[in-house]
């Protein structure tokens, strides 16, 4: 997953570097998995030790970036079959204005609101306002790194980078996100990841 997660990266034209953020004892490993891959050699793939939560680790990437870098994505290694047009999608909405992007998917089902212990349904947004967030999520470097800095050190509250962002009072903006870019937890996502992976080899030469 986390191949196929950097390879998605390095397609992408408006990608230059990779910051792989890997298991404090895992570089190593890490490191001779991609190699060993044939990722894009005109890519920049460094892999760096993260920390013990993912807002950590998030922060361990961060200051890992050169100083000339402005536009950042952080993408979630669970997402491994992200479509490179969606990549260049979020990078664009940054580089043309926008200070934090995020993909997103319209609902299919209905989402209720419940009373937390009790199970008992407290409202029902409306579907149509909703979004199903995914990654990568693209931000102004600056405001991310504000963002971590200033931000609870568990990160309660926000589930991802966008959601620290907003508590900034900074505008997040969606662009569509794609179906394969799915999150990868469940073993019947394995085998809907398979079956996209089988597709793209048979028509694209993945």
């Amino acid at each position: 997953m986390l191949v196929h997660a950097v390879r998605a990266m390095t397609r992408s034209r408006a990608v230059s570097l990779v910051i792989v953020v890997a298991p404090s004892d895992g570089v190593a490993e890490v490191r001779a998995m991609l190699d060993s891959h044939g990722l894009a050699e005109d890519k920049d793939i460094r892999i760096v030790a993260g920390g013990d939560t993912r807002q950590a680790s998030v922060r361990l990437g961060l200051a890992a970036l050169p100083d000339d870098i402005d536009i950042v994505l952080v993408h979630d290694a669970a997402r491994p079959l992200v479509p490179v047009e969606m990549v260049d999608a979020v990078a664009a909405a940054v580089r043309d204005g926008a200070t934090a992007v995020v993909p997103g998917l319209p609902l299919a089902d209905t989402v209720k609101q419940i009373e937390p212990g009790t199970n008992i349904v407290t409202g029902t947004p409306e579907r149509a306002l909703l979004r199903a967030v995914q990654t990568p999520q693209g931000f102004r470097r600056d405001v991310l790194v504000t963002a971590h800095e200033t931000g609870p050190a568990d990160g309660e509250g926000a589930t991802d980078d966008a959601g620290m962002v907003e508590r900034l009072g900074v505008q997040v903006v969606v662009v569509p996100g794609h179906e394969e870019a799915f999150k990868v937890t469940r073993p019947l996502d394995l085998i809907l990841a398979e079956a996209v992976l089988a597709r793209r080899r048979a028509t694209d030469g993945y």
